[in-house]
């Protein structure tokens, strides 16, 4: 009899033969990247949603790579090491902005934030070198373990499904802006965000405008500005996270701390910024522009940025075109958010930062007052000058005390938190080297005329708790992206030396940001140019709103008169 037939091994069997004939090793380096990633996004991900996104994002780079390569370890290697430096670099920003990196940041790299970056990182640079001496060679070793090959249309098709999933998603449930100033969900939101930003800027560009208008605005001539009677110096003071912090309830504050935000008239005047808590660009740009960063849509965070050489439209502008010379001292480096380069563009003649100044750190108020008065004790005889004052001393954090030799008599008013007392303190120091800066205008200046307009940036972070106690993040995140005034309303004041500031109707007691260039040449008794006389038309009609006007159909407006008159381009 024969022997029984050899039925060969079992499919269990020949499952663990290939496993083992593999190796160990190079089965880890396929799996290891995506057991890495979910730790990442159990870590980092905070909801159901954003987890699916982060899914379906992990697959568009594993799918992508794969199609490129057609090697899964190493695909899954190179996307582990993009998701790595995103939250990285989200975290960075956010330590230095408050908000995480998102796709607009892809879009917007440019040769200024490179520069900012190594300038305030020098060792970034290093680090980076670093990083690709340790990469480029694991990278290589994964190409040379990976014993898998996939083919590439199925892995494009599978990127291609992953993205339309994730589009999907994001258009019929968008992440919310307010949820970028999170430190979390880095992954899901940098892609979520590009789903959003994509579609807007297909609809409207860079910035919102009408769609055609039959109107038409007479370019303004360098000649034409003939003010009556002797122009005024000007000063612009931006004054740092600055609010009247007795709109919230139960806040103890010291003696006399609301003469501070009172004008020369002893009116206490608001201004309605477009920023809370942190970005003060978007103030900078309302005040130098004279436009809305809110046309701007999702992509408002880079207002600055987008504006330089393309809004060519401001204050400075227009006071150069009546003989003045113009001056801005910057509290940080020339390349944050773009700032030379957009303050250049709005008229800015000569711009100091703070290498150029000199500073350390971060400086206290009067650092800037007395190299403002420097500078202007070298200004020609009978040339009017316009000075941009940009102070940061009040900036975040205030958890620790700055500079505490300063103010030695202070005394805290005894506020439950800490934080808010330190507050009041540098709110107290502005307020005191304000008074010392213009005793030394008086000093050094006699009988010169100067025309000073300070005004708060933005509320500060803290503020939203203060002023409604009773709701949670989300309830306030509706809130501020509703534009609720109560949480955008901060100060400005008028203050005069050797001039009598001109009566308008477009001074009033509240005033959307956007308006104070115009404001500023009303007191001043300057000429308006065509643009600033139509933006005066829509102030007066709507009583001192601007972009929430008619939901914002006069900013879209004026936009497009500015578009035909070849002031702005390119947006």
């Amino acid at each position: 009899m024969a022997s029984a037939p050899n039925p060969g091994p079992s499919a269990t069997t020949a499952v663990l033969a290939s496993v083992a004939a593999l190796g160990i090793w190079r089965l880890l380096a396929v799996a290891a990247p995506h057991l890495a990633a979910l730790a990442l996004m159990y870590e980092t991900e905070t909801d159901l949603g954003s987890r699916l996104s982060f899914v379906l994002a992990w697959g568009i780079l594993n799918f992508f790579w794969i199609t490129l390569l057609r090697r899964p370890a190493l695909s899954g290697a190179l996307s582990l090491t993009m998701v790595v430096v995103l939250v990285l670099l989200s975290r960075l920003k956010h330590d230095v902005v408050q908000m995480t990196v998102n796709f607009i940041d892809l879009m917007m790299i440019d040769r200024d934030t490179v520069a900012f970056l190594f300038t305030i990182f020098p060792n970034l640079r290093w680090s980076v070198i670093g990083a690709g001496l340790v990469t480029l060679p694991l990278m290589y070793a994964l190409w040379w373990l990976d014993p898998f090959r996939i083919r590439r249309l199925p892995a494009f098709a599978s990127t291609l499904a992953c993205l339309a999933a994730l589009v999907g998603y994001s258009l019929y449930h968008p992440d919310e802006a307010w949820r970028g100033y999170y430190d979390d969900g880095y992954l899901s939101k940098f892609f979520r965000s590009g789903v959003s930003a994509v579609s807007d800027f297909a609809q409207y560009g860079f910035m919102e405008s009408a769609a055609s208008t039959n109107e038409r605005l007479n370019m303004p001539l360098v000649d034409a500005c003939h003010p009556a009677g002797r122009r005024p110096n000007i000063i612009m003071v931006h004054d740092e996270s600055s609010f009247d912090i007795r709109a919230a309830q139960g806040i103890k504050v010291p003696p006399r701390y609301g003469d501070h935000f009172k004008s020369f008239d002893g009116k206490q005047r608001t201004f309605l910024a477009e920023s809370n808590g942190g970005p003060s660009w978007f103030t900078e740009y309302n005040v130098l522009a004279g436009l809305s960063s809110r046309s701007f849509g999702r992509f408002a965070y880079f207002v600055t940025r987008i504006a330089s050489n393309r809004v060519e439209r401001g204050l400075p502008l227009a006071l150069r075109r009546c003989g003045y010379d113009t001056l801005s001292l910057y509290p940080a480096y020339g390349g944050f958010m773009g700032a030379r380069s957009f303050q250049v563009t709005t008229g800015v003649e000569r711009f100091l930062d703070s290498k150029d100044l000199g500073a350390k750190d971060v400086e206290p108020d009067s650092f800037f007052y007395d190299k403002a008065l420097q500078l202007m004790g070298q200004q020609p005889p009978n040339k009017p000058l316009f000075t941009f004052i940009y102070l940061g001393a009040n900036h975040f954090p205030w958890e620790t005390r700055f500079r505490p030799d300063l103010l030695p008599n202070w005394r805290a008013p005894g506020n439950n938190v800490a934080s808010i007392d330190e507050y009041l303190r540098r709110q107290a120091m502005s307020a005191e080297q304000y008074r010392a800066f213009v005793a030394g205008l008086k000093k050094n200046f006699p009988g010169e005329p100067f025309l000073i307009v300070r005004y708060g940036d933005h509320q500060p972070e803290f503020a939203p708790n203060l002023l409604e106690p009773g709701l949670d993040e989300g309830a306030l995140g509706k809130k501020l992206d509703a534009y609720d005034p109560r949480l955008y309303a901060t100060y400005y004041a008028i203050d005069a030396i050797n001039f009598e500031p001109v009566k308008s109707e477009a001074v009033m007691d509240t005033v959307d940001g956007p308006y104070l260039p115009l404001v500023i040449q009303e007191a001043a008794g300057i000429p308006l140019d065509p643009s600033f006389a139509e933006q005066k038309q829509i102030m007066l009609r709507c009583k001192g709103i601007f972009y929430g006007c008619k939901d914002g159909a006069e900013a879209r407006r004026l936009n497009r008169l500015l578009i035909n008159a070849g002031i702005i381009r390119g947006l």
